[in-house]
């Protein structure tokens, strides 16, 4: 499986952006997917995951309410919608798959990771 994140850039503070991640190659049935990020000096942080339907979403407590994980298996894409963004969101988003139906934080557990695309704040 191949992801490739794309739709980072400079925003400003309270702005919005929109990650997508787009999946080929062979897929092992439908993954579960994630987004993680991770800014300079710091260490990879969960973001949000979807479960292969997409009917079961998790989000971590600093983005709930203002990121929204989506996917169209279809089209074998992943989206990161993010809105009222903060400096702190600042950071390399990547996106990730992984062999089987339910969401997880851990990145240890996914089998494939995209190249990552960089999300700048300005305050």
């Amino acid at each position: 499986v191949q992801l490739q994140a794309s739709g980072g850039g400079l925003v400003q503070a309270g702005g919005s952006l929109r990650l997508s991640c787009a999946a080929s190659g062979r897929t092992f049935g439908t993954p579960s997917m994630g987004w993680f990020r991770q800014a300079p000096g710091k260490e990879r942080e969960f973001v949000a995951a979807i479960s292969d339907s997409g009917a079961i979403t998790d989000y971590a407590n600093s983005v709930t309410g203002r990121f929204t994980i989506s996917r169209d298996n279809a089209e074998n894409m992943v989206y990161l919608q993010m809105i009222r963004l903060k400096p702190e969101d600042a950071a390399v988003y990547y996106c990730a798959a992984r062999r089987a139906p339910s969401t997880t934080r851990a990145f240890q557990l996914y089998d494939y990771w995209g190249q990552g695309t960089k999300v700048t704040v300005s305050s």
